[in-house]
């Protein structure tokens, strides 16, 4: 595809819905929610830590900042690491994400070099943007230079053979179950080397 459609593939996805910005921290009530989570009674969640009720009460409700050691016992006794004590627990508030996208019912956007068909259309505030793409170009002198933008690319071929062209690499063949991970800053192009037109499975980070 050329750049123009690249980034309007882009802003397709992000106009669905613009990343969440980061919530503060709030160490107490993720740690209510991780013992809660397992049905514990701060009485229990304590013996569980090796810690005085008294502290873990103090803990949770932001009234004492624990030592190192006591985020250790506490993440031990939560089974969790020390870091996921400071990991919101984003996927547990929103009950789950899931799209699921029927062949052929995906959003059509073609151009003069591929034809798109963009899946989890639904899903608002995605990091990554999925695609599947029928190769219609046989000659990187079809796109207006190369294809960049920011991110990272995963490309994982369907159907076909096609050419993979990058700014910093010679060009290389790829066939059904061959893949690529490339930073998509990096000039890129994507060519049919088959008889047919190849298609694949573009994903492309949005953040």
């Amino acid at each position: 595809m050329d750049e123009e459609s690249e980034h309007s593939l882009i802003r397709i996805a992000r106009a669905q819905g613009e990343a969440e910005a980061a919530e503060p921290l709030d160490l107490g009530r993720r740690v209510r929610e991780l013992r809660t989570e397992k049905g514990w009674t701060l009485e229990q969640a304590a013996r569980q830590a090796g810690l005085a009720r008294s502290t873990l009460s103090k803990i949770e409700n932001d009234q004492m900042s624990p030592t190192y050691d006591a985020l250790k016992k506490l993440a031990t006794g939560l089974g969790v690491s020390v870091p996921q004590l400071f990991t919101p627990m984003r996927g547990a508030r929103a009950g789950g994400r899931m799209a699921v996208t029927r062949t052929g019912e995906g959003a059509a956007h073609a151009t003069a070099t591929y034809e798109h068909e963009l899946m989890a259309g639904a899903l608002a505030r995605k990091r990554m943007m999925p695609y599947r793409t029928r190769i219609r170009a046989r000659d990187v002198a079809e796109f207006d230079g190369w294809v960049r933008h920011e991110g990272e690319e995963f490309m994982y071929v369907l159907t076909g053979v096609v050419r993979l062209y990058t700014e910093f690499y010679a060009p290389v063949d790829m066939r059904r179950g061959d893949s690529a991970y490339y930073d998509a800053t990096m000039g890129h192009n994507l060519v049919s080397v088959s008889q047919e037109d190849a298609t694949v499975l573009w994903v492309t980070s949005i953040e």
